[in-house]
């Protein structure tokens, strides 16, 4: 991933360079959007205010971000900084070309770390397990849990092979796999200012600590 250039190669406006910090060791995957032109400043992923806002909510599960960090794998639909919005704008949102390039990297990610728990941050990231269709008010909040027999191959995004859940149910499997989705957390977004959506925030977080508790995460 470090060394790789098929984007570019592509003609893709991106500044190479993959943005990634874990082990195959880890527990937990969380998977966010691209990175920002901060991430690849200080080479590690949600560097900026995005990350101050994850991990309040990280840490509203009861994780510390320093110990997330170096415990846990974090990564992203596609690894390399996709620049500036044309509009000027924020950054702008990888196309799919670039994360059809990208994702045998995450595939392979997710083979590697075979996560107990798998958190995905965003519109593309969500949009891997989801629906196109879904609307964020109806998934934040909520888990979908799969079962072993489901994880033969462990990339899976087949959301008919889960159960959607409400909460937390300690009675599942335990080498089964759960998958919590949350907002993006950039400033840019106000979605989760609302607060209606800051309550499915707050069940979505109530989510993560049961399951970090019940796994020791």
């Amino acid at each position: 991933m470090r060394t790789c250039q098929r984007c570019l190669a592509a003609g893709h406006d991106i500044v190479p360079g993959a943005i990634f910090r874990g082990s195959a060791g880890a527990r937990v995957l969380l998977i966010g959007q691209a990175p920002g032109v901060t991430e690849v400043e200080a080479k590690r992923p949600f560097n900026a205010s995005s990350g101050r806002r994850l991990f309040q909510w990280l840490g509203e599960a009861g994780w510390d971000e320093d110990t997330f960090r170096d415990t846990h794998y974090m990564t992203a639909v596609t690894k390399c900084y996709p620049g500036k919005h044309p509009s000027g704008k924020g950054d702008r949102v990888p196309s799919r070309a670039e994360q059809a390039l990208c994702r045998p990297f995450l595939q392979r990610e997710i083979a590697l770390v075979r996560p107990t728990l798998m958190i995905l941050v965003g519109g593309l990231a969500i949009k891997l397990l989801y629906p196109s269709s879904a609307k964020l008010h109806e998934i934040i909040g909520t888990a979908v849990y799969f079962p072993p027999a489901a994880l033969t191959n462990p990339v899976q995004f087949d959301i008919s092979q889960g159960e959607v859940m409400a909460e937390f149910d300690e009675r599942k499997e335990k080498n089964g796999r759960w998958v919590v989705p949350l907002p993006h957390p950039s400033g840019a977004s106000l979605w989760p200012n609302k607060p209606a959506n800051q309550a499915l925030i707050r069940r979505a977080t109530q989510l993560l600590a049961d399951i970090r508790i019940a796994f020791a995460l």
